[in-house]
């Protein structure tokens, strides 16, 4: 589902770029399909740069990375945004929802984005709110919400058009611990009802727990779970 060899990445610093910052080196890794997989390092240890680098926000130094059977290395930015709409979800430690937009909308908008037709968006939505618990909910804005109910709102989101692959970093960071147990349980759920590949972005062991893989990576290389030499 997700192929990554030899993956580097450096960031270009300074005025005319001659200063170098390598931040990942020599990553190679799988996730297989309906895994749930947690990548785990301190802050600054690159994870979230790995992220981004499967995301397609950022462009690799070198190296490859395949999504679904697709080699997504040289995708243009407009290529890669096509690619994600269809492929992948999002879910943010801080929600990322739009605080003028209700639950409704917000859920609704990448439906939106790929042109569905009124009705069909109003079904898919609606099925959606049901799927999180929140169909009692569909005007509240975000900030008439709990934080567990803002990230069940922005899970709906990352649902609402079937992707395969939900990327997810550190989903649980903005919540307290009873409400991110409840959290993890409906990852889950998701990951078993649906067969939902999920990749979890963390620093805290015990949201790393709910993978049935754990990478770690330390200073920018792989330590455990994969060929990073």
């Amino acid at each position: 589902m997700i192929t990554i060899k030899h993956l580097s990445h450096h960031f270009v610093m300074g005025k005319k770029g001659e200063t170098k910052l390598p931040v990942l080196h020599d990553l190679s890794f799988s996730v297989n399909k309906g895994e749930v997989v947690s990548i785990i390092g301190r802050s600054g240890s690159g994870k979230s740069t790995l992220l981004n680098l499967i995301s397609g926000f950022i462009h690799p130094t070198s190296g490859e990375i395949t999504i679904n059977g697709t080699d997504v290395t040289g995708f243009s930015e407009a290529e890669f945004a096509d690619f994600r709409l269809n492929q992948i979800g999002f879910i943010f430690q801080n929600f990322q929802l739009i605080p003028s937009m209700t639950a409704y909308q917000n859920i609704e908008l990448p439906l939106i984005l790929k042109g569905i037709n009124e009705n069909e968006r109003k079904k898919i939505t609606e099925q959606t709110l049901e799927r999180v618990g929140l169909s009692q909910y569909p005007n509240h804005y975000p900030g008439e919400l709990s934080g567990g109910q803002q990230q069940r709102v922005s899970i709906a989101r990352a649902l609402v058009l079937n992707p395969p692959i939900i990327l997810a970093d550190e989903p649980t960071g903005s919540l307290d611990s009873e409400t991110e147990a409840s959290l993890l349980e409906f990852i889950r759920q998701l990951n078993q009802d649906l067969n939902i590949t999920f990749l979890i972005i963390t620093h805290d062991q015990e949201v790393a727990r709910i993978g049935s893989r754990t990478l770690e990576i330390q200073d920018g290389h792989l330590i455990k779970g994969g060929n990073s030499r």
